[in-house]
């Protein structure tokens, strides 16, 4: 079986320790180049799922593929002493990262290395999950959601915020700006320019919002609805568990 790793088709069970050291490469800049690739933008978008959330004081909330820990941080202010916020990823060095940004900010979460295809944790158990620009790196996506689905509480929230398809007359410059100015900053900043190519692709295999809306109620979701964000440059996927 074979699968998208960006424009390549690669077996299935190489696509993960591609996208491995894609992110060991890039963890310790990751966050600057967030910053610089979206203007600053990416922290309103996860400023934007956190108030479609729901989460309140006592939640328990999972963050899957949650890299440097930006949501989890958030998610944990406003859990509060009472609640339970797990920061999970797969990938060891963005864990690394994310784990010594939270206990410089006072936070001890809890930190899991794990798949999200696979996740260690019992069924019905969170009242939210997320994941935050992951799931187009993910091998089985389908099984991921359901993953995620099954961890859910009845009357829990998924939310997937990813890239996706931009409003069609930005489409040109957008490209543009994606396969040029994406990789030379990666280049400048970072010293790997594929992989910042690598995200270029990523997003242009990934399901479009309509798409990605079927994926999560095949997955068991309802109620799924999505916001497009900066012209749809990303999207906010929200779904429930009845």
């Amino acid at each position: 079986m074979t699968t998208h790793f960006g424009f390549q088709s690669v077996a299935e069970k190489e696509k993960a320790k591609k996208v491995a050291g894609v992110f060991s490469s890039v963890a310790e800049k990751y966050d600057l180049m967030n910053d610089l690739m979206s203007l600053g933008l990416h922290r309103y978008w996860k400023a934007f799922a956190i108030a479609r959330s729901g989460v309140r004081e006592g939640a328990r909330v999972l963050d899957v593929a949650g890299g440097s820990g930006d949501l989890a941080r958030e998610f944990a202010r406003r859990a509060g002493a009472s609640g339970e916020v797990w920061l999970s990823d797969i990938n060891r060095a963005m864990l690394e990262v994310g784990r010594d940004r939270l206990y410089d900010e006072g936070l001890a979460l809890p930190i899991i290395q794990c798949d999200a295809e696979r996740l260690p944790f019992p069924t019905d158990y969170f009242h939210c999950v997320s994941v935050g620009f992951g799931l187009r790196n993910m091998t089985q996506k389908e099984a991921a959601l359901a993953e995620m689905q099954r961890v859910l509480r009845p009357g829990g929230t998924l939310l997937v915020l990813e890239f996706s398809r931009v409003w069609k007359p930005l489409g040109r410059f957008y490209d543009w700006y994606s396969f040029n100015v994406i990789p030379w900053l990666g280049k400048k900043v970072t010293g790997d320019e594929a992989s910042y190519r690598y995200l270029a692709e990523s997003i242009r295999v990934h399901p479009d919002q309509g798409a990605l809306k079927s994926m999560m109620e095949r997955a068991g979701l309802e109620d799924v609805e999505y916001f497009n964000l900066a012209a749809g440059v990303a999207a906010l996927h929200c779904g429930r568990k009845y």
